[in-house]
Parts: structure tokens; sequence; C-alpha cells
């Protein structure tokens, strides 16, 4: 055998080791990525009627891109809290009303890509939209940001209202013109949902839930969604309009990291 031919068999075996080490890597990492316990669903499945557009699958919320850890666009929580939220939807569409939910659980991965973001000054891509008054060196000290989030535990959701029937919401287009979440709802960006005041995510104390300055029918429109989900065990954020917590919580002081996926619920994996 030529020193030629022993060089290329050389490079070959080594080619192959390297891509054998790779794809071995990352099978190890798909079979060690966290699980969700047994008591978690997907939404979809105890109630598909509940409209579904998660923000953070899209480049449409205060980040500027998907956040890490949705890998899909649904909505996961603990059982007891998906079926608080059918009973509450039982209650809206017989009003001609729909819930529709912008996210549910949130792995601690996203939360931690929230603090890097934050903590990047340069980045204020999405500022006109989210946080037009707020100073992003604030956003810490001001409680819109934190290393923890309740979400990571499952029972934790952010929802709105859609009267019905329901038209589509047209997809965000990167870099459009940004306008402030809380300017009248026909400046705003459109989202099919009721008028709450402001945008879902406004960084600013008018999305306060019982803020004095929202009044007529986008204080009647918060009210409808607070009556309907505080009387079935449900807990508002005061800070925010559209942040629920369904009590007790089964999970109160663990903060998962799985993904969102239909894999990280399903059993028998």
């Amino acid at each position: 055998m030529t020193r030629l031919s022993c060089a290329v068999r050389g490079v070959v075996a080594l080619l192959v080791a390297l891509l054998t080490v790779t794809a071995t890597a990352a099978a190890a990492r798909a079979r060690t990525d966290p699980r969700a316990p047994t008591d978690f669903v997907t939404l979809g499945t105890v109630d598909p009627t509940i409209l579904q557009e998660m923000r953070y699958f899209t480049q449409h919320n205060f980040v500027g891109e998907r956040v890490d850890g949705y890998q899909q666009p649904i909505c996961i929580l603990t059982r007891p809290a998906a079926e608080a939220l059918h009973r509450a939807q039982t209650k809206l569409l017989s009003q001609g009303y729909t819930l529709k939910m912008y996210d549910c659980y949130r792995p601690q991965r996203a939360v931690n890509h929230f603090v890097r973001w934050a903590e990047d000054l340069n980045d204020q891509s999405m500022k006109g939209e989210f946080y037009p008054n707020v100073d992003k060196t604030r956003l810490f000290e001001d409680g819109y940001i934190a290393e923890k989030s309740g979400h990571s535990r499952g029972s934790t959701m952010d929802l709105t209202i859609v009267k019905l029937p329901a038209t589509p919401t047209r997809p965000y287009v990167p870099g459009e013109p940004l306008v402030p979440c809380y300017a009248p709802q026909q400046q705003r960006f459109p989202d099919n949902s009721v008028d709450m005041g402001t945008g879902f995510d406004c960084f600013d104390t008018l999305a306060h839930t019982l803020d004095p300055r929202i009044q007529g029918q986008q204080h009647a429109n918060r009210m409808l969604l607070k009556d309907t989900l505080e009387a079935l065990g449900f807990v508002n954020l005061p800070e925010e309009w559209w942040h629920y917590t369904f009590k007790p919580e089964p999970h109160p002081d663990t903060y998962f990291d799985f993904p969102v996926s239909v894999k990280s619920v399903a059993q028998g994996w």
C-alpha cells in the first residue's frame, strides 16, 4: 500500500471517528433533555377551543427573537391549571368570548435568555413597542425582569379574551415600524383580543390591572377576565392584567427546565 493510500485511509478514519463522536454527543443531549412530571399536559388536549398565540415562539416579543426553550408554539400547564382554564372557557363561550393564551409554562432556560437580554444594554430593538418609557437599566429594579419566574412552576399563564367569531391576527414582520404598547388599539400592532388598554407584555404602569387611568370598556374587559378567572381559583399579578396563577400550585417551589414541546409531556418515551 502506498504512503498516499495510507494517508487517505487515516484521514477517512479520523472523519468517521469525528462524525461518530458528534452523533453520539447529539443523541446523548437529546436523551438527557429534562421531561415534565406526569401531571403536566398540553392545554389543547384538555380544551382545544382555547386559542393559542405563543409569543415567545415568535419574534414578536420584547426580546425580538424566538426565546430559548420554545421548540413548539404550544401551551403546557399542570393539569389542575388546564382544567380550571377549561371551566373558565366554558363560561366565556356562553357569553360569546374565548380565551387566548400568550404564554404558559416557561422553562428556566427561557428566563435565563430574558436575563441575558436585559443585561445587554445595546439591544434596544423592541423598545419602541414594549418599553418606550422605561430605561433598560431599570428592568430588574422595576421588576419587569427577574432570575426566576412563576411560569416555570407550570401553573402560571399570560392570557386575554377574544370576541367571537375570532379573526386571525396577521403575522409580525421583523423590522416593521413599532408602535407603543399603550397607544390606542387601532394604532397598536393588531391583535384580535378585546381592548385591554395596552398590549401584552407592556412594560408600563398602564398595564397594572386596576390602574385608574383605564376606564370604560377597557376596564370592563379587564374585569371580565379577572372576575371569570378569580371565581375559579386564579390569582392575578396586579402589575400585569394578563398574568394569572392557579392556586394551589402543585409545584410551588420547583422551577422546571424541560423544553416547550409535545415530547416533553408525552408519556412512554
